[in-house]
């Protein structure tokens, strides 16, 4: 898993859809976005890849997170991600390749020009360490639910860069770059109680 931060002018948001009562998380006119790019490995519930948006959000006085866009190549996890957690995923083709010292990765998908993502350690951190987060998304009758979401592996800190065609959907990615990246090697994660 290769996750990036992102601070973007509000202006410059593509127009994604938020549950009802969820809003974005904004300071100095930008709001937080965080990538994701996943290889799910045998083991675990499904085997897939995923490249997902999430906007950092207000939900009450809670910081969350809501996803507002995602890809994945399997069938199951597009019907899974939207009827259980109203996640709006699309099915797409995604190419993920990990070497030692960092991490390549492609999105095609109908209705989006391709997204490149390339990645390169700079720190590796000798421990494994946990993280939590909650992402409220709305299902399709309209109900909005609360997703936690808890994953941990070994950190490397380093430097990521997303190039996709000016003129994309999420050209938003291509002319900022992440403030952070993290490699989470050996991941372990749980979405949903």
């Amino acid at each position: 898993m290769v996750v990036s931060l992102w601070r973007v002018p509000v202006a410059e948001l593509p127009p994604w859809s938020l549950p009802s009562g969820v809003r974005p998380w904004i300071v100095r006119r930008r709001a937080t976005l965080v990538t994701f790019w996943v290889d799910y490995r045998p083991g675990g519930v499904l085997a897939y890849r995923e490249f997902l948006i999430a906007l950092a959000a207000r939900h009450g006085r809670r910081v969350v997170a809501s996803t507002v866009a995602a890809w994945v190549d399997s069938e199951q996890s597009v019907a899974g991600g939207r009827a259980l957690w109203g996640i709006p995923k699309e099915l797409g083709t995604i190419t993920l390749h990990v070497g030692s010292r960092g991490a390549r990765a492609e999105l095609t998908a109908g209705g989006v020009s391709p997204v490149r993502f390339a990645y390169g350690d700079a720190l590796r951190l000798p421990v494994r360490l946990p993280a939590r987060g909650r992402l409220i998304q709305q299902l399709s009758d309209g109900t909005v639910c609360s997703v936690p979401m808890r994953i941990s592996g070994r950190p490397a800190l380093g430097r990521g860069r997303v190039t996709a065609e000016r003129e994309a959907p999420l050209s938003v990615l291509t002319r900022h770059q992440p403030l952070l990246s993290v490699a989470l090697r050996d991941f372990r994660g749980m979405v949903g109680d």
